[in-house]
Parts: C-alpha cells; sequence; structure tokens
C-alpha cells in the first residue's frame, strides 16, 4: 500500500499541477471511491483507490496508451450504456482506456481513445483551442452565404460560436474545422442556416489524422503522432 495526498495524486498522474489540484479538490471536482473529496489532506491509496475529476478517472500509469478509433455510425462514445453498443466494444486491450471528448451516435470518424488523464483534460477542455475537422454533407444543397456564417460564427445553444475554417468540396459538402466542441454543434450550426446534416465524419483532431482507417477498427498512435500530440497539447501543467 502507498499512500499519497490527493494533490500530489493528481499531479504524479500527470492531469495537472499540484497547485491546480488543490483548486480542483477544494471546488468538490475530485472524488475517491465515489465519495466527493474537500480536505486537502485527504491521502489515497494508490493502488486500490479509484480517483475521479470531473467524472473522468485518474490513475498513475507506468504504460500510457494512446488508440485512434473510427468510430462507425451507431455506437455510442460512453465508457458503459444499456441497450447500446459502445466504442469500448470495439477495443480488445487488457488495459483500462476511456475516449477523449465525443462524438454523437450517428457522428462516425476519429476518436482518441487513452488512460493519460492529463490528455484527455487537455483535448477535452474548450479552453486549449486544439483543431478539429471534420468532413460533412448536408440534405440540400448548401449556399456560399450560409458557409459564410457558419464560418464567422453564429448563436446556438445562448452563445455565439468561436470563428471556423470552411471549405467547399461540393454542391452539398464541406469541411469544417473548429477549436471547440459545444453539443452537437455542426449539427446545429446546418440546422440554424437551415439545411440537415446527413452524414458527419470526423477527420482530424490535432495533429493525428484518420488516415485509411477503416470504420470500427483501431490503432495505437506511432511514435511520431504521440511525440507530435503531446508536445502540443502537453506544454504546460495548468
Amino acid at each position: 500500500m502507498t499512500l499519497m495526498r490527493l494533490q500530489k495524486f493528481l499531479s504524479t498522474a500527470g492531469f495537472c499541477s499540484r497547485r491546480k489540484g488543490e483548486t480542483l479538490i477544494v471546488s468538490g471536482k475530485v472524488s475517491v471511491n465515489g465519495i466527493v473529496i474537500t480536505e486537502l489532506g485527504t491521502k489515497v491509496d494508490t493502488e486500490k483507490d479509484r480517483v475521479h475529476v470531473d467524472g473522468v478517472e485518474v490513475a498513475v500509469k507506468e504504460n500510457l496508451i494512446y488508440i485512434a478509433l473510427n468510430k462507425p455510425r451507431g455506437v455510442v462514445t460512453s465508457c458503459s450504456q444499456e441497450n447500446d453498443k459502445i466504442v469500448m466494444d470495439l477495443i480488445d486491450i487488457p488495459q483500462r482506456v476511456y475516449p477523449v471528448g465525443r462524438l454523437d451516435k450517428d457522428s462516425t470518424g476519429l476518436l482518441l481513445l487513452t488512460n493519460d488523464g492529463r490528455l484527455h483534460h487537455r483535448l477535452s477542455h474548450p479552453s486549449f483551442d486544439h483543431e478539429k475537422e471534420y468532413e460533412v454533407e448536408v440534405k440540400d444543397p448548401i449556399s456560399d452565404k450560409a458557409l459564410e456564417k457558419m464560418a464567422k460564427g453564429m448563436p446556438i445553444m445562448g452563445a455565439k460560436t468561436r470563428p471556423a475554417e470552411v471549405f467547399r468540396k461540393s454542391s452539398r459538402k464541406f469541411r469544417m474545422v473548429l477549436k471547440e466542441g459545444k453539443n452537437r454543434q455542426i449539427r446545429r450550426m446546418v440546422e440554424h442556416v437551415g439545411n440537415e446534416v446527413i452524414l458527419l465524419k470526423r477527420l482530424r483532431i490535432s495533429g493525428v489524422t484518420l488516415g485509411r482507417l477503416k470504420e470500427g477498427q483501431w490503432r495505437y498512435l506511432s511514435g511520431d503522432e504521440q511525440h507530435e500530440l503531446l508536445s502540443k497539447v502537453l506544454l504546460t501543467n495548468t
């Protein structure tokens, strides 16, 4: 048994700095074995206790794993879901990993899975400006004016979306690069201009691309991909 102060555990796991860990604890965002902890002196057993921050498990792991998955349509981005096939059903490894961010059930494409809590936090949090590129097909031909509106930003869910890069591919297809990830954002933006998304596929997260990975298949990130991703994402502790 190895006991460690909770804020040090979060730092050792690579999730955040000790100071940031103290802030998370005091604000009630950290739980140990399902119990919210707000006392800074709390110690955890690094071998037995399960620590979560905002519902995301954090663990000290010697072997960090980074996986790219091409999520098929109809599969839910979750670690558990009754009566639905989940992305974890597609990953056959003994280690526990969890998805970074989400793709809605009807969307396909690149999804990252990892046991690196710090990477998960930084890629999932909207303040870190990491690009995500999508291929979109809509029901009806879409005008240049509609694409321009989406590129400049528009009001959805009570707030204006941030500027995006939009590239036309055909009368009903375009690519979009976002630096944020509101719930069903692209679908809501397309609805806002009077159209409907038929197909939505994520092609890239930061410097990791989907490439030729077939739907339902997964692979470990290469050494070069890991290095590039981590150098961009994990520049400093928060």
